[in-house]
């Protein structure tokens, strides 16, 4: 039985991943002022990043609806997919799900099964990657969910921000909040794990690739890892250099955010998306 695999564009895989396994992207948007740009179609990252600080009003984010999915969904099939599995972003994070679960429910054509990622970045993108080759591979469906519960479990993403100020920006800390932040120098850590965020603040730019190594170290030894940034790769390398130790076998991408993510968190951000090994 075919099965094909879709998700959003949230999951920050590299280009090269998403043809080997034909995995279907449905991008996001990314809104400046009163234009709207499909996330990875209508503007590159490079493009948002170096105009991100300058833009007024704060770029804002937005999903694609229900008919953007079902036209992906009716493709596939026409391609000649029998099932699909469409994962996306944390549904804590994100209303993704929802559309994607009204296209799936209004979809008749194959069965769609909707899955949360309870991840984000490459976090989601490893699932993604683990369902298409267990797809392309003729697992079944049973099988592809079963693994990807186990993977979850096993799953973290971390990000060292650079500053409170986007975040401010986004809304989701007050001015006063993040004017003492960097009046202070104080470098907020963002974590994910299993559909829950959690924050963590420390002192310093070099305090923070400190605590970020700390906290990969804890869950060693790693099965797959990729390191994450915004604009800013020199800041992945750094960090690099500080857990070679836990390097795994095989690559190690070092993975650009999409500007739907890099929106609230801000340029000079990096960190790490991590599989621990199965104990």
């Amino acid at each position: 039985m075919t099965i094909k695999i879709v998700a959003d564009s949230t999951c920050d895989l590299p280009p090269d991943i998403i043809d080997k396994y034909d995995i279907s992207i449905v991008p996001l948007y990314i809104n400046v002022g009163d234009e709207g740009y499909l996330d990875g179609v209508d503007i590159t990252r490079a493009e948002f990043y170096e105009n991100l600080p300058q833009y007024r009003p704060h770029p804002t984010t937005g999903i694609s609806g229900p008919d953007s999915y079902r036209e992906v969904y009716e493709k596939l099939t026409v391609g000649g997919a029998k099932e699909i599995l469409s994962i996306h972003i944390s549904e804590s994070l994100s209303a993704v799900m929802d559309a994607a679960r009204v296209a799936a429910k209004e979809f008749t054509a194959a069965k769609v099964t909707v899955f949360d990622s309870r991840q984000l970045s490459m976090g989601s993108g490893f699932l993604v990657e683990a369902a298409a080759r267990m797809a392309s591979a003729g697992e079944s469906m049973h099988a592809i969910l079963k693994s990807l519960e186990d993977q979850i479990k096993r799953t973290f993403v971390v990000a060292g921000l650079d500053t409170l100020e986007y975040l401010r920006r986004g809304g989701r800390v007050n001015g006063l909040v993040a004017g003492m932040g960097n009046v202070l120098q104080l470098k907020p850590l963002l974590t994910m794990y299993d559909g829950v965020a959690g924050t963590e603040r420390v002192r310093t730019s070099a305090r923070a690739i400190q605590r970020i190594s700390e906290l990969l170290h804890e869950r060693a030894p790693i099965e797959r890892l990729a390191l994450v940034y915004t604009d800013n790769v020199e800041k992945a390398k750094a960090l690099r250099s500080e857990i070679e130790d836990l390097l795994p076998d095989g690559e190690v991408p070092l993975v650009g955010v999409t500007p739907v993510i890099g929106a609230h968190i801000g340029p000079n951000a990096a960190g790490f998306a991590a599989v621990s090994a199965k104990k």
